[in-house]
């Protein structure tokens, strides 16, 4: 029997609840992943993430290939029992670094070979590498190793990307050995329409458990980025899971929730933390700020999570203003309770038909009367408004 299966419980427009079932349980999506690079989220305990509504976490198959090495974390009983957390895990596939680490790698046709940042050791990944160390990790959710290109970058760039991707989705997948690992491809092509189409439709002819959408978030233009997502999620199949990579700020996940994208990850929620701002409905507050040095009240009125609770800001602002470790826990633990809270409300406005009223009243609240273009664009194209 398949232990990945992916159904759809309610619609409301092009937005969606599913439910995904994993060898390490059931999750529902829409759904917000926590960044765990180093199999930690930096801060944060495994039985907290679990308090506050996280049910999957990500990895970074590049960090942990350099320490502590994949066939420790193997030896040690993967990700699961070496990390802590019982639930599903998703690797990545080290396709992120090919970007973000350019001025420390070489791409040719076999794959990448990066300098190490630690100590300067040469390190080759190639697509059997990476499923081999993500085969190791013991991830429920593993990607192929892709291409992932800067913004800006010319038609001939993201051309040749795209082809190389696709080549090594088909390396990717003919390494793979794991039945209880579930490969998603990843299509690119940055915001040139005709490219991210005809990647879209090459990769799903794979017939994968899953599909990314890859390539965005990475400096472009707001209105381009969602013009992508909405052609990717016209073209992807409606019955696998889609997941937008390196996606965290809420108003892009409200708007890419409707239309019709299940899994997020981003930095961004615990980075913003451990930088002293916290994530409110009107957008995000720095802690710094010398006017809550005296304010009594939570972070946010109505969060139930542990900072909000317990806490105010003015204890918040003085942890933050005397580095000390606890604020940016704190912060952290909150920002991504606030998303995950978000996702909540998303999915129980989905199953009621009432996505657009929900997104609406995000808006009014995070931008005011002025609600972007992108964003009004983003919903009418998910029926919505």
């Amino acid at each position: 029997m398949n232990p990945f299966r992916f159904a759809i419980q309610a619609r409301s427009g092009r937005a969606r609840v599913g439910l995904l079932t994993t060898p390490h349980g059931r999750v529902e999506t829409p759904l917000f992943m926590p960044v765990g690079t180093q199999g930690s989220v930096k801060g944060l305990l495994p039985k907290d993430l679990k308090a506050i509504g996280s049910q999957v976490l990500l990895a970074n198959t590049y960090h942990l290939l350099l320490r502590p090495g994949p066939e420790r974390v193997r030896t040690l009983g993967g990700l699961h029992r070496f990390a802590g957390w019982d639930g599903p895990w998703l690797t990545d596939s080290g396709g992120f670094q090919v970007m973000s680490l350019g001025h420390l790698r070489r791409i040719d046709e076999e794959g990448v070979v990066f300098q190490s940042h630690l100590d300067g050791r040469l390190i080759k990944l190639t697509p059997e590498r990476s499923v081999a160390v993500q085969e190791a990790l013991g991830a429920d959710l593993i990607m192929a190793f892709d291409e992932c290109p800067p913004y800006p970058a010319s038609r001939d760039y993201l051309k040749a990307s795209l082809e190389r991707t696709l080549r090594w989705l088909e390396r990717s997948l003919k390494a793979k050995t794991r039945p209880d690992q579930a490969l998603f491809g990843i299509a690119q092509g940055g915001t040139e329409p005709d490219l991210r189409r005809r990647s879209t439709l090459e990769t799903i002819r794979f017939d994968l458990p899953g599909y990314a959408i890859g390539g965005l978030a990475v400096g472009e233009p707001k209105e381009a980025m969602f013009r992508m997502v909405a052609l990717s999620t016209e073209l992807l199949p409606e019955t696998k899971p889609r997941y937008l990579m390196g996606v965290g700020h809420p108003e892009d996940l409200v708007a890419a929730m409707g239309l019709g994208v299940d899994l997020f990850d981003c930095v961004y929620p615990t980075r913003t933390g451990r930088f002293g701002s916290a994530l409110v409905p009107e957008g995000r507050i720095n802690l710094k700020n010398a006017q809550y040095l005296e304010d009594k009240r939570p972070l946010e009125e109505g969060c139930d999570c542990y900072a909000c609770q317990t806490f105010s800001r003015a204890y918040l602002a003085h942890l933050v203003r005397a580095r000390e470790m606890l604020g940016g826990i704190l912060l952290s633990l909150h920002n991504l309770r606030f998303l995950h809270r978000l996702t909540e409300r998303a999915r129980e406005a989905i199953r009621q038909g009432s996505y657009g009223a929900f997104a609406r009243e995000f808006a009014e609240r995070r931008f005011g009367k002025e609600i972007p273009p992108w964003f009004r664009e983003a919903m009418a194209a998910g029926g919505h408004w």
